[in-house]
């Protein structure tokens, strides 16, 4: 390929320089991977905002929400205030592969949208369980403990998927449909929380502090409503850069998450999009789940008044 190559109008440079130390690829790797799997990832972006972690040479990967002064006009933006920051984050909409391609060029690594549209800021398309395994287990036990969230979920009536984070863990979506508030979908996150840690207490929690989890699974319910989450098929900025892949609940015995990587999950792929393939259809939240995700306490808010109350012990 010239050095001076472009794609959908969208100039792309330093192609062969490594992507970020220990990534065992380079910024052409990433550009082509993202170009191959673009007809699978865009509908995971596609109208959400979206954050993306950029990797400088040189430099630590970093978090970018706003876009910076010179991103192109063509890419469309959407102004949301933000509480955190008390100030308005223009969110650029990765709607298109021209979109797509100028995040690689710019190396933006992983893609981490929000849980919801820009169409319905007030309604969560899908709830979000995020499985990691404790300092020094395996894999198997985030498996054991995703078998427990599909318990749950398939004794509410509730369908989902299942992907690797991309990292060491797994990430259980259940598409829902916009009859529930953020507020009822994040109770719903809870209670399924609750409900899997409960059916197996020795190997799965929802502590939420680290030193309370005793080498347990965190279920985590907390990616909820401004939330985001990496999309399906998005790299991650780890050893050998992985990606986030969509494995199905039949194939969880058979894989680890290092299996798929930018070089190896396009050939696994071939033509299929097993993301599509596996999510259900959006469904609606039982009012039992969501009422009894209501009496559960927010986990980040208990942690933040348990840490009060210990720093008040120090003192």
């Amino acid at each position: 390929m010239p050095a001076g190559e472009e794609r959908d109008g969208v100039p792309l440079t330093n192609l062969d320089q490594p992507l970020f130390d220990g990534a065992g690829a380079t910024k052409r790797d990433l550009v082509d991977y993202l170009d191959a799997v673009s007809d699978r990832i865009l509908p995971e972006l596609r109208e959400r905002p979206l954050s993306v972690i950029r990797v400088r040479p040189g430099q630590p990967a970093f978090m970018q929400k706003n876009v910076p002064k010179y991103t192109p006009e063509w890419v469309p933006t959407l102004r949301l205030w933000a509480e955190a920051s008390k100030r308005e984050v223009a969110y650029a909409l990765c709607n298109d592969r021209r979109t797509l391609l100028w995040f690689a060029n710019q190396r933006a690594v992983e893609y981490h949208p929000t849980l919801v549209r820009r169409d319905r800021l007030d309604r969560a398309t899908h709830l979000v369980l995020d499985l990691d395994p404790p300092e020094g287990s395996g894999f198997p036990v985030v498996v054991a403990a995703a078998r427990l969230v599909r318990q749950v979920l398939t004794d509410a009536g509730l369908e989902s998927g299942v992907k690797t984070s991309g990292a060491k863990g797994l990430h259980v979506i259940v598409p829902i449909d916009d009859h529930a508030t953020l507020e009822a979908a994040a109770a719903a996150t809870r209670a399924i929380a609750s409900r899997a840690a409960a059916l197996d207490p020795s190997l799965a929690t929802v502590e939420f502090m680290k030193e309370n989890r005793g080498g347990k699974v965190f279920v985590d319910s907390t990616r909820v409503g401004g939330a985001t989450v990496v999309a399906a098929y998005s790299p991650r900025v780890r050893p050998g850069t992985p990606v986030s892949y969509p494995v199905g609940w039949a194939a969880l015995d058979d894989v680890v998450p290092s299996d798929f990587t930018v070089h190896t999950a396009i050939e696994r792929l071939g033509e299929s999009d097993p993301w599509a393939g596996q999510l259900p259809d959006a469904q609606h939240l039982p009012d039992e789940l969501v009422a009894e995700g209501h009496t559960i306490p927010i986990a980040r808010v208990q942690a933040m008044h348990e840490g009060k109350r210990r720093a008040r012990e120090k003192r």
